[in-house]
């Protein structure tokens, strides 16, 4: 007979086609908010985070934002080597469920434990948010705080994942950020890049680094008002498609962020962070931020590639597990 959790699966999947099938003939397809905000309505508390009480200057962000589904306990019995912290958002089921049955899988690696979790901020429809939380109680793997999900507030979903790690993983060795669109070469990542049988490093930082300025052009997805960065250059930062630092620097950049104004580009903000911290980020030309057409050999090369649709994540996927055999 079929397991419990495969009826809750299959249960899952057909509510969320179910959902997003009345969602796309009697609702906008997106929503588009341009400032950071929260919504109207309060919902469960969850843990107090505790891990910052230290603070005790006035904070110009103070991230008061709540848990409304969380994984607290998460990292109570083990000591992950890696916690990958995805950004995602309420539609994008296929994509989550291609990671965890991809490289997000948590069981691939037997040597060493890998935590995969999915970051998330409220949505404005209630059937998603219910959809989400139903997800949740299956594969415990996601995280939700009750800021508004939304392009402009991708800031808050990263600072989000950073005060998760600090606050209930804070005995990780590493941690990845990178987004549902992404391709991610877990051989490489592990054992190429984070070689788990060496010392973990601190205070360490990596991925494609981009060494430009503000774009003034208002028609830009990457628009940044003047009086809002006055500046004409940005500092070093890490493409926000992928990147991997020692778990030390979640805190760190978390509590810069309660005393840094926020930016809505948030990777250009982490930089912001890293520079006030006096962290430098290593660049890694395995990290790549744009797509590439699949081949054996290229992939093997790369630690992310981007643009990759679920289909194309499990394509990929099986035909570099079937063929480790094979020289390039």
């Amino acid at each position: 007979m079929p397991s419990k959790v495969s009826c809750l699966y299959l249960l899952t999947v057909v509510c969320w086609a179910s959902a997003l099938w009345y969602l796309s003939i009697t609702r906008p397809t997106s929503t588009y908010v341009s400032q950071m905000s929260i919504p109207i309505r309060k919902t469960v508390k969850s843990h107090k985070n505790t891990t910052f009480t230290n603070i005790r200057t006035r904070s110009l962000n103070p991230h008061a934002f709540e848990f409304v589904i969380n994984e607290p306990k998460k990292c109570e019995s083990i000591t992950p080597f890696l916690v990958i912290l995805i950004s995602t958002n309420h539609k994008e089921f296929d994509a989550r469920q291609a990671i965890r049955e991809t490289w997000g899988d948590e069981s691939t690696f037997t040597q060493i434990h890998i935590l995969t979790i999915f970051l998330l901020g409220w949505n404005s429809d209630d059937v998603l948010n219910q959809m989400v939380e139903q997800e949740s109680q299956i594969f415990h793997d996601i995280v939700v705080e009750n800021f508004i999900d939304s392009y402009h507030n991708l800031t808050l979903k990263t600072m989000m994942g950073m005060r998760w790690v600090a606050t209930f993983c804070p005995k990780a060795q590493y941690v990845m950020k990178t987004d549902s669109d992404i391709f991610v070469n877990m051989d490489n990542l592990i054992y190429k890049l984070l070689k788990p049988t060496t010392k973990p490093r601190r205070r360490y930082f990596t991925g494609y680094v981009i060494n430009g300025g503000p774009i003034r052009d208002m028609r830009s997805k990457w628009y940044m008002p003047r009086d809002v960065y006055p500046d004409s250059k940005y500092p070093p930062f890490c493409s926000g498609t992928g990147y991997v630092f020692s778990a030390d620097i979640a805190e760190l950049i978390y509590k810069t962020s309660l005393h840094t104004r926020l930016l809505h580009l948030e990777d250009v903000y982490v930089g912001l962070c890293l520079r006030k911290l006096g962290i430098h980020p290593y660049q890694n030309s395995g990290f790549n931020h744009w797509k590439m057409a699949y081949s054996l050999c290229r992939y093997r090369r790369v630690i992310t590639v981007h643009q990759i649709s679920p289909e194309e994540m499990h394509r990929i996927w099986n035909d570099m597990s079937s063929k480790k055999h094979l020289r390039c």
